[in-house]
């Protein structure tokens, strides 16, 4: 890649795929990392970047293909296998032990000392110089659950570097560090350069991307469809390569086409000025965020990892008592409470439908109703007749395929289950629903059912948010088009003609301070 000689090959994949079940993640990917050089993954979330990190790394075994380091074939059977070949991988999830100190956790596994014996002292020695180049604030003696997140993720980096790795892989290593942990960790990688290790960097922050990147290679739907120098591409090539048609094609034609009038249509929920700060780091989630949700209308909100999407959602469901700012149901500010904000008029859908939504031991109907008892109630006592009636109406208005709305919710495919949890939210009878991802993990039958849903409750004058990573089903439903980055907004579109394009864009762009 990048015209490099083969000599300088530190990591490569050929011919490498990948299947969880029906879903393909990698298909017939060829991949290469050069030493001395930072090459940058990118890709809409699903893409495959992080199912080939991890087959790199000895996570994952692939299906077919081959992986080889510095021009050796091998075959990991495990991420151990991978650090003696010396590849690190920085998750963005956290893979520490909490109750250990910073230095056990940097050499867990790579343990010093003789006779069966730690040393403890030389652990402690090596880690300050390790974090001398990150962090001089962490105290290797420090217990890792008493340190702040950023903190947190500056040791999963400490643990790559006391590696001695000739290959590092960084997914999204910035998503919790503050400017300055940043600045830090890219003084570290081009220290990393300098030695000739291979650097692997996933992200979606293009003004990081430009600042440390040799090289691109841009995934899509599981392929490697992309590559070229970073100092030869500009942001229009990365979104005409990360976006592609076919699923955009399929979803414009599963969505009716609308138009929606906002002149004169009154708002049915109004975020003003809203903050959210993490409870773990010293960066804000939220950072005064401002929209207005017409009746009738779907609005869109788009961004990718950390974006803020979710807090966004949660925040308007009340389930972030902490941000500060307004939230105004009709015009009337409402109390950061669920409860509150459910008797005022919104609904809300989660991201996790598994662990946030449903209630496995619970049959269908009692989780259709689980949020509109007290309606289906007289003096405390839930009426039957009244609950099956509401279940049986759902059921028909949603389409919900089930044999009995007494089988367990378990019983349904996914699609379905979504179903119910959206048909709970439509039995509190709400002016605003809000949609975390909801498309994420059912087929694309079951997501036309979804949108075909969300048109027909804004064409009834309901307000719909919609919240979602996923660019192609954003721009088929929505009427406009908000777009986050880092927490802020950085874009709003409206009307037929949003362009992909300006949207990728401002969803890199890093917002002014």
């Amino acid at each position: 890649m990048a015209g490099s000689p083969p000599a300088d090959v530190a990591i490569e994949a050929s011919g490498v795929t990948k299947a969880f079940g029906a879903t393909l993640a990698l298909d017939n990917v060829d991949f290469q990392a050069v030493r001395g050089e930072v090459t940058v993954l990118l890709g809409e979330n699903g893409a495959g970047k992080s199912t080939l990190m991890k087959i790199l790394a000895g996570e994952f075994a692939p299906d077919s293909g081959a992986v080889a380091v510095a021009g050796e074939r091998v075959r990991f059977r495990s991420p151990r296998d991978a650090r003696q070949h010396g590849i690190a991988l920085i998750h963005q999830e956290l893979s520490l032990f909490p109750a250990l100190r910073v230095a056990d956790n940097i050499f867990a596994g790579l343990e010093l000392g003789r006779a069966g014996l730690i040393d403890n002292r030389r652990h402690a020695a090596l880690a300050r110089d390790i974090l001398a180049r990150l962090d001089r604030r962490i105290d290797p003696a420090a217990r890792v659950d008493g340190l702040a997140v950023g903190q947190q993720q500056i040791v999963e980096i400490a643990k790559a570097l006391a590696l001695d790795a000739r290959v590092v892989i960084m997914d999204e290593p910035t998503s919790a560090l503050s400017n300055a942990e940043v600045d830090s960790l890219f003084d570290v990688i081009r220290d990393l350069k300098r030695r000739h290790v291979a650097i692997i960097y996933i992200s979606h922050r293009m003004d990081e991307i430009f600042r440390i990147a040799d090289s691109l290679v841009v995934f899509r739907d599981g392929r490697r469809v992309a590559s070229a120098l970073a100092r030869d591409v500009d942001l229009n090539w990365i979104s005409e390569n990360m976006l592609g048609s076919k699923q955009r094609e399929a979803l414009q034609r599963m969505t009716a086409a609308h138009a929606f009038e906002q002149a004169g249509t009154r708002p049915v929920l109004e975020v003003e000025h809203v903050s959210l700060a993490s409870a773990e780091s010293e960066r804000l989630l939220l950072e005064d965020v401002s929209l207005s949700l017409k009746a009738g209308e779907i609005l869109g909100v788009y961004g990718l990892l950390g974006a803020g999407k979710t807090e966004l959602a949660e925040t308007v469901a009340g389930l972030r008592p902490d941000a500060t700012g307004v939230c105004r149901i009709d015009g009337r500010a409402v109390a950061a409470l669920p409860a509150s904000r459910i008797a005022a008029g919104v609904a809300f859908v989660p991201e996790d439908r598994q662990r946030q939504a449903l209630v496995p031991t619970a049959s269908i109907s009692h989780n259709v109703t689980l949020s509109s008892l007290k309606s289906l109630a007289t003096a405390g006592v839930v009426s039957k007749n009244r609950e099956r009636s509401a279940v049986d109406r759902m059921i028909k208005a949603l389409a919900i395929k089930v044999g009995a709305p007494s089988a367990s919710i378990q019983s349904l495919s996914g699609g379905n289950q979504q179903k119910a949890v959206i048909a709970r939210a439509l039995l509190t009878e709400p002016k605003a629903l809000v949609l975390d991802e909801p498309t994420r993990g059912i087929d694309v039958g079951a997501k036309a059912e979804i949108f075909g849903l969300m048109r027909k409750q804004a064409a009834a004058g309901l307000g719909v948010l919609f919240c979602s990573s996923e660019l192609p089903e954003i721009l088929a439903v929505s009427d406009r088009v908000l777009v986050l980055s880092r927490g802020r907004v950085c874009g709003l579109y409206s009307g037929p003609g949003i362009r992909e394009s300006d949207v990728v864009k401002a969803s890199f762009v890093a917002p002014a301070n």
